[in-house]
């Protein structure tokens, strides 16, 4: 099929890479010039184990194009994926500003012919029928301009007067995870298709075939939930508010436990093996960050609100990560007393390891406080570079590898779980920090280990 892709950031680079990959014809669009040219060369604008190499081979069978020209990406899909940020405003509700525009944009380059446009980025429940409207308005805007239905010359393909457009609008959330996008759009849990017309959800069985009916004998079926535009939307949302409160939860169970003795990652291994409750998200820390969860759940606190519900479990899921990021400094401040000028190492900047997104990550909250309190921090990451952060926290040293960053501070804080920081030689930790106190915020450190080297370990809970 020929797909167009509106919007390169996580979702929708990946989304277009791994459908071009099993055999669609996909163009992903972007209007940020410099981006689209540096993915022709093959430059990930993100950081995301396996994309580049699976961009290189798409791009080079021709099954994958990049443009900035909106009638390139919509006059010959079959189906057209919005993928583009809607960030939180200061209120908690999302920005969809980009929706907005792109929506339009796509009704002004319609013509006659039956096309599916998808929501793929997360939106509030409701704006399935809001994107039809604004897709409607773009084309009868463009054909009351243009006349006759014809290309006129800036591109747009265009209706004449009073004839509706030809598409219909679906809801197909994402459930990608951040370092592991490209597994996870392979090896799916399920398809979720929102959508109230059978022709739509035709198409969609159709894009979708390699994983509804694998044709390779190793494979079992996708399961896919076909389901109305507005129900499509709340999965997503209670798919991200849920697993957010599952982390919130072992919080306050490890804060629990670091009063009465107990040890929450034995805690969470016992539970987690009943299967009502599963294993995954049950990792005590610093609490959660990314693009995702703290987006995602505060919109659905603000939709709740607009219907008169007060969503007080999720408000309670919000302020809990909130609390544990302050917990690691008053952690710091009770095993160095005084911080106004300590220097304190830290140990991982983006929000989760395997990704170099910073977004709402607890270590630059943990940072910024620090710098504030009058530290000196010098952090490290595997692949946060420097320049990511300098805007944001721009008296903040990153260093270049893990022991540089523990030179002479007075203390180590681990914010991110990085493999490669459970392989660091702790005796040479031990000896390069001004005093031995380090500061697990991950529980990714055997504290067995670091006593033996000479440290005090506290972590989240144990």
């Amino acid at each position: 099929m020929k797909v167009g892709v509106i919007g390169t950031g996580y979702v929708g680079l990946v989304t277009g890479a791994c459908l071009a990959t099993i055999g669609h014809h996909v163009v992903c669009m972007d209007n940020n010039t410099a981006k689209v040219e540096g993915l022709r060369q093959g430059v990930m604008p993100i950081y995301e184990p396996g994309l580049d190499a699976l961009v290189a081979a798409a791009v080079a069978t021709g099954q994958l194009q990049f443009t900035t020209e909106m009638a390139e990406t919509v006059r010959p899909s079959d189906v057209v994926f919005i993928t583009v940020g809607t960030p939180s405003r200061a209120d908690g509700s999302p920005d969809l500003s980009a929706v907005r525009a792109v929506a339009r944009a796509i009704g002004a380059h319609l013509d006659g012919r039956f096309r599916v446009v998808v929501n793929k980025s997360t939106v509030p429940v409701g704006s399935g029928n809001w994107v039809r409207m604004l897709v409607e308005d773009g084309a009868n805007l463009a054909a009351a301009t243009a006349g006759s239905s014809h290309y006129t010359g800036n591109g747009l393909a265009v209706l004449s007067p009073g004839e509706p457009p030809n598409f219909s609008v679906a809801s197909n959330p994402e459930f990608l995870r951040e370092g592991s996008a490209v597994w996870d759009t392979f090896n799916p849990d399920r398809i979720v298709i929102g959508a109230e017309d059978v022709k739509a959800i035709a198409v969609m069985r159709k894009l979708y075939a390699y994983w509804l009916a694998p044709e390779q004998a190793d494979r079992e079926p996708v399961p896919m939930v076909v389901t109305d535009l507005a129900s499509a939307e709340m999965i997503k949302y209670a798919a991200n508010a849920f697993l957010a409160t599952k982390i919130s939860f072992i919080n306050e169970i490890a804060n629990i436990c670091e009063r009465v003795g107990a040890d929450v990652t034995r805690i969470a291994e016992a539970i987690g093996l009943d299967k009502r409750i599963g294993r995954s998200f049950l990792n005590a820390g610093a609490g959660w960050g990314g693009s995702c969860f703290p987006k995602d759940v505060s919109a659905l606190v603000s939709t709740a609100a607009e219907y008169g519900h007060d969503c007080e479990l999720l408000k309670a899921t919000l302020s809990v990560n909130e609390h544990q990021r302050q917990l690691v400094i008053e952690k710091l401040q009770r095993e160095l007393r005084i911080l106004k000028g300590r220097t304190v190492a830290l140990w991982g900047l983006a929000f989760k390891p395997h990704t170099d997104d910073i977004r709402c990550a607890p270590a630059l909250a943990v940072a910024e406080h620090l710098l504030n309190l009058g530290c000196r921090v010098v952090a490290h990451d595997p692949v946060v570079t420097a320049a990511q952060v300098q805007g944001q926290l721009p008296d903040l040293q990153v260093a270049g590898s893990a022991l540089e960053a523990v030179q002479g501070a007075d203390a180590l804080l681990v914010m991110t779980e990085w493999p490669e920081y459970t392989r660091v030689n702790l005796g040479v930790v031990a000896a390069g920090l001004r005093q031995p106190v380090v500061i697990d915020a991950r529980n990714c450190l055997d504290p067995q280990q670091v006593v033996q080297a000479g440290m005090r370990y506290s972590g989240v809970g144990r």
